[in-house]
Formats: structure tokens, C-alpha cells, sequence
């Protein structure tokens, strides 16, 4: 029987997976009214497709049932509707399924269960797509608009991509079998691909990194201090 711990984790993934479904599927006809030449709406309505199918395996992992999605938009209220797409699709694909994709490869690196292992190649090998998909489209509007105001807006993505990352504390149970990773792994995954996919991928379509790597660095120091008191 899978530990609560790791029930709770497949569970909180498959409720990601649902709002994740419904925003591929509302970014894909929000691109394709202002972009119709672009090719990413139907790989957003395809990636839409493989989070619905994410959430019954994630589901099945946990031992829940699903339930009815929902997603919000994840840019602020002031924005545009190019804008707003731009957002949540550099914060959706670019930022947190490059980091799920890393997360997952991790995973299958361990000796995980038989089951969990052919679920999480099932969730690689759609995510690495929707990670491209992300990448895409912000390479396409960079190429047509100005996307430069978005850097300043890089730090509040990447804090709701990390959650309680970097402030969550308390012991870390061994539930790698069961395809959950420690939080200071976890950790450490997320680090290493900001700064060596995320980063990188943001400044090459015209976004300064500075101030996400600003947001890093305090980050990890606010983390570092607060283990060196507590």
C-alpha cells in the first residue's frame, strides 16, 4: 500500500495536471485568435489531451478520484490578452513543466516501482513536449512583439512554481520507491535547471535573467539562514 505522504504527493499532482488540461486548452484558442499562422495551439489542445490522461494516472497512484478542474489565470488582471498568453505560457511550459521534465528524469533514475516507473516515462515524454511547446511560442512573440517587460514578472512565476520549496522544513521520508523525491532533492533540481535551461533559454529570446536570478540567490540565502537558526 503506497504511503499517505507519497498518496497526498501523486494527489496534488494529478490536481495539476486537471488545471494544467484546462489552461493548454484556453491558451490554444486565446494564441490561436492573435497568432492564427502559429503552430503551438495545436500542440496546446494535443498537450491538453496527454494532463487529462496525466490525471487519471496520477490519480490511480494516489488511490483518488478526480474531479472537475479548476484553473485561473496565472498573469495579473491587468494585463492584455497577448500579454496574459505570454504569461502563462512562459509560466506554465517554459518554467514548470522544463522543471517537471527534470523532476521526472530524476525519478526514473531511482529504483522506483514498476508501476510508478511506467507512469512517470508516460509523463516525460509528453512534458519534454510541453516544455518546447512553451519555449516555441515565446521565441515566435519575441520575434513579433516586445517581451521584455515580462523579465520583471520572471520572479513571481518562479515563486509559484516552487511553492514551499525553499521555506518547508522537518524531516524527509525515503519515498523515492513511490516516485516522490526529498524536498532538498527536489530542491536541487529545480536549481540546477533555472540556471542551466531556464536562465539561459530566457535570455536567448531577449528576457534579462537578472531579475529571476535576483529571486534565486535570495532565495536560497533566506533558506540557508533560516536552517542556520532553526
Amino acid at each position: 500500500m503506497i504511503p499517505p505522504l507519497a498518496a497526498q504527493a501523486w494527489e496534488f499532482r494529478a490536481r495539476v495536471e486537471r488545471d494544467a488540461a484546462v489552461r493548454f486548452a484556453r491558451l490554444a484558442e486565446e494564441i490561436a485568435a492573435f497568432d492564427a499562422g502559429s503552430p503551438v495551439p495545436a500542440l496546446m489542445r494535443k498537450a491538453a489531451e496527454d494532463e487529462r490522461r496525466h490525471e487519471l494516472l496520477c490519480a490511480e497512484l494516489a488511490g483518488t478520484s478526480t474531479s472537475a478542474a479548476g484553473e485561473t489565470r496565472l498573469a495579473p488582471r491587468s494585463f492584455g490578452p497577448r500579454a496574459a498568453a505570454l504569461y502563462d505560457t512562459v509560466a506554465a511550459c517554459c518554467i514548470a513543466e522544463t522543471e517537471s521534465v527534470a523532476t521526472v528524469t530524476s525519478l526514473l533514475a531511482e529504483d522506483v516501482g514498476p508501476r510508478v516507473r511506467e507512469v512517470l516515462h508516460e509523463i516525460a515524454r509528453d512534458e519534454v513536449v510541453h516544455a518546447q511547446m512553451g519555449w516555441a511560442h515565446l521565441a515566435r512573440e519575441a520575434a513579433a512583439i516586445d517581451v521584455t517587460f515580462l523579465s520583471a514578472f520572471i520572479p513571481a512565476m518562479l515563486a509559484g512554481t516552487a511553492g514551499d520549496l525553499f521555506t518547508a522544513a522537518g524531516p524527509e521520508e525515503d519515498l523515492r520507491r513511490f516516485g516522490v523525491l526529498p524536498a532538498s532533492r527536489r530542491r536541487e533540481i529545480f536549481v540546477q535547471t533555472l540556471r542551466e535551461v531556464v536562465f539561459p533559454g530566457l535570455e536567448q529570446c531577449g528576457l534579462s535573467a537578472r531579475p529571476a536570478c535576483e529571486w534565486l540567490e535570495a532565495s536560497l540565502t533566506s533558506r540557508t539562514a533560516a536552517g542556520s537558526t532553526g
